[in-house]
């Protein structure tokens, strides 16, 4: 059963290809993945705003509670067997660095996958389509 649902960024490159991996990864099924740009998306889950959600990742818990940026990154590769990947995230002094490394990412996101990937969009969004 669905412990963590993550609402991410399905046109980010940089996004889609961590939410793909963690796909791969969740052979248990403790996560589930929503696109806040997929059609419907406020009517579904009309108590995340999405323009809070595009500023910050967003995470809801199955009892309804939320989580947010680096709290959701952690909890689902902890949720996927990976926590040790990003253990350093919840160091103390560390923490508050990628906070503040989360924000810078999470504002620019766009400029940066089109750097590292070549492209500020993925393909399934420019051309219209947001279904995988």
């Amino acid at each position: 059963m669905t412990e963590l649902t993550i609402f991410f960024d399905g046109g980010c490159p940089l996004c889609a290809s961590e939410i793909g991996h963690l796909e791969r990864l969740d052979s248990g099924k403790k996560l589930s993945f929503e696109d806040i740009y997929a059609p419907f998306f406020s009517e579904r889950f009309p108590h995340i705003e999405l323009q809070k959600a595009d500023l910050i990742l967003h995470g809801q818990w199955r009892d309804g509670s939320m989580i947010y940026g680096l709290d959701v990154t952690y909890h689902s590769w902890a949720l996927v067997g990976k926590g040790h990947w990003v253990a350093i995230l919840r160091w103390p002094i560390f923490r508050q660095i990628a906070q503040l490394g989360y924000r810078f990412f999470a504002k620019y996101r766009h400029r940066i996958s089109s750097l590292v990937t070549g492209k500020p969009r993925c393909e399934r969004c420019e051309d219209g389509s947001l279904s995988k």
